[in-house]
């Protein structure tokens, strides 16, 4: 569902490109907004989401999933903790779809995917567990990398019930808008991934805004 912003990025409290293969993590308080803005077109921006003041409780696919009733994400989707709570809302959204099912690239799934010599290549899970290294004192460990968004990335569930990797339907200048319904640490693996479409096989920058 398309819905446009009414805010204006000048009255922003604080903005940060992020190149291709890079993290970002910051806290977004209750009440505040972030926007996610794909600067030059079908990128995908990988998305953990953290109760910031119990880490243990995270975004969950499943219950988010089972309580819209939709595998897909777009604006009015209220995303759920391993709780069962709402941790932020999508309030507006110009790519129109977002991807919750389709997991993150790890060294592991290359090899798989693709060819045993991608093994050595970036993947979102390396992005994350270096934000963790370098973030030691939110008290994140491996295992709390589980379920993720995927925004702007397309993933449709074919009729027979599996996925495909297909190709962007965002663009140059879209975004997706979040208002946080509790504090919650947002961790962003800028998808560095060159082996499917997801892409458009030229990984790029994305740029994050939050307003009060």
């Amino acid at each position: 569902m398309i819905i446009e912003s009414s805010l204006q990025a000048e009255a922003t409290i604080d903005r940060e490109v992020v190149n291709a293969g890079d993290y970002y993590l910051k806290v977004v308080k209750k009440g505040q907004t972030v926007r996610i803005l794909d600067l030059e077109g079908n990128q995908a921006a990988d998305t953990l989401f953290y109760n910031a003041n119990n880490v243990s409780e995270r975004y969950s696919a499943t219950d988010t999933i089972r309580e819209q009733g939709n595998v897909y994400l777009t604006a009015g989707s209220v995303l759920m903790s391993n709780e069962c709570k709402p941790m932020l809302k999508i309030v507006a959204d110009t790519c129109g779809r977002h991807d919750t099912v389709g997991g993150a690239c790890a060294t592991e799934s290359n090899t798989v995917r693709y060819a045993l010599e991608k093994k050595c290549m970036h993947a979102c899970r390396d992005s994350w567990l270096l934000a963790i290294a370098e973030n030691e004192a939110l008290g994140l460990s491996k295992k709390d990398i589980t379920h993720n968004i995927n925004f702007f990335m397309n993933v449709p569930v074919t009729s027979d019930g599996k996925l495909s990797f297909a190709d962007g339907i965002s663009g140059a200048g879209k975004y997706v808008e979040l208002e946080a319904l509790m504090d919650v640490v947002v961790l962003i693996s800028n998808c560095p991934q060159l082996n499917n479409p997801c892409n458009a096989y030229n990984p790029t920058p994305i740029e994050i805004l939050i307003w009060n």
